[in-house]
């Protein structure tokens, strides 16, 4: 319900001061969906549905940092959405291309890319890269930019990346099966020595992962929100971290 306006602001900060300490996510996920159908509902174009998205994110990493969570992960682009068509898929390229650099130019954010970038048309690896490279120093909120990730292709990776280098050790399989642990994977993951999220948002009312950080999120708490990701309000955000901290998590014990 999208309450008249003074009252709006007056609930948006009764809701950020009754949040406590404790009920804070340190690391917060989010898939930003949507952008399509925001595009269809005001009878505009899907490239300006993704720049209304684009922009939406740097409010985002505004009101996390407010409220003190230390690392975003924010979906913007799976390993299937790069089986799209050339007519969508290289404005949104060059869309996230434009966004993440201007992340990076703000000098607020760490930015570091997760995926799998062989994947990705060498221009976009390479911005993708340069802002990583150029936000590396900074101290503050981490942002992770999900650019040609899927959940199952990281686990891959980081299977590879072990076998590969107890390969070149000389290790023989019998070696390999016996000294295998889930720590391995863990240690090899696009998010290595990071926390794991402990709240993954995903906006337009779809209710599913579709493979978003699948190993990292075995003990997550999920929100979903019916708002399309160029609609989600400031607002939509704290109630999520409201639900998050109103949880008993049990942490599968």
């Amino acid at each position: 319900m999208r309450l008249p306006h003074p009252l709006y602001g007056l609930y948006e900060r009764r809701l950020a001061a009754s949040l406590p300490a404790e009920g804070i996510p340190r690391h917060v996920g989010v898939i930003l969906d949507g952008n399509r159908r925001w595009a269809r509902s005001v009878g505009s174009s899907t490239a300006h549905g993704h720049r209304a998205g684009g922009d939406k994110i740097a409010d985002l990493l505004g009101w996390s940092e407010d409220i003190g969570v230390e690392v975003v992960t924010l979906w913007l682009l799976s390993t299937d959405n790069l089986e799209r068509s050339p007519d969508e898929l290289e404005p949104l390229l060059a869309i996230i291309e434009d966004v993440v650099g201007e992340l990076a130019a703000t000098g607020r954010w760490r930015v570091q890319a997760v995926g799998a970038l062989d994947m990705l048309p060498d221009h976009t690896a390479k911005a993708l890269v340069a802002a990583q490279d150029a936000t590396t120093g900074i101290v503050g909120l981490h942002v992770n930019v999900a650019v040609g990730y899927g959940g199952r292709r990281e686990i891959a990776d980081a299977v590879r990346a072990f076998l590969r280098e107890h390969a070149e050790a000389g290790s023989s399989l019998d070696e390999l099966a016996e000294d295998f642990d889930m720590e391995h994977i863990a240690d090899r993951l696009y998010t290595k020595g990071q926390p794991d999220p402990e709240l993954v948002i995903r906006t337009s009312g779809e209710q599913r992962l579709g493979g978003f950080l699948l190993w990292q999120s075995a003990h997550s708490e999920f929100y979903f929100c019916e708002a399309y990701w160029p609609d989600f309000r400031r607002i939509d955000f704290l109630r999520a971290v409201r639900a998050y901290g109103a949880r008993e998590r049990r942490l599968g014990r």
